[in-house]
């Protein structure tokens, strides 16, 4: 039953993303918005979570693979709502503060270190705290740090559930219940 479980939530984690992903192409292509650099972060992220999520719900592993999928869903998670937490701070600087570089992605990548883009992506550019899209009033990276925060708690939860589980059921088939002495 466990296992059954953690498949189906893998399925439809791996749903969610696929969603996110289709809306954020949706947007970019046909609404016709720019995504920044953090904003392509936050999209790899996505895109790894999403594959990692079919390919534990195709796999179907046992406990301990189980706890490894949910643990690089989590990695994949907590990067994406790091980037996107700093971009929603970002955009939530004045328009003074904000950064004045606006280099595309492809041509700081052909130019420096890939160390040093990353640097510079976080400090941030002009186009990272500009909010072109919102949907009941939260910006396009408020979902979508919502949407990894809810996807790190989900990996959380169901990685600490089954190391308890394993602690309750040894692998070894042996009674998790030690008998008493005088019994």
């Amino acid at each position: 039953m466990s296992l059954a479980c953690s498949r189906s939530l893998f399925f439809m984690a791996f749903i969610a993303g696929a969603l996110a992903l289709g809306v954020s192409c949706y947007l970019e292509y046909a609404v016709g918005l720019r995504p920044c650099g953090l904003c392509l972060v936050q999209r790899f992220c996505l895109a790894i979570f999403t594959g990692v999520c079919l390919t534990a719900s195709v796999h179907g592993p046992g406990r301990i693979g189980n706890v490894l999928y949910w643990l690089l869903s989590l990695c994949c998670s907590l990067a994406g709502t790091v980037t996107a937490w700093r971009q929603v701070l970002l955009q939530s600087l004045p328009a003074d503060q904000a950064a004045t570089c606006s280099t595309r992605l492809a041509e700081m990548f052909a130019s420096t270190p890939w160390l040093s883009v990353a640097q510079q992506m976080f400090k941030g550019a002009a186009d990272c705290g500009r909010i072109s899209w919102t949907l009941f009033d939260l910006s396009l990276t408020e979902w979508s740090l919502l949407f990894f925060v809810a996807m790190m708690i989900l990996a959380v939860y169901q990685s600490l559930r089954l190391v308890w589980i394993s602690y309750q059921r040894p692998l070894s088939g042996e009674s998790s219940h030690r008998a008493f002495a005088g019994d």
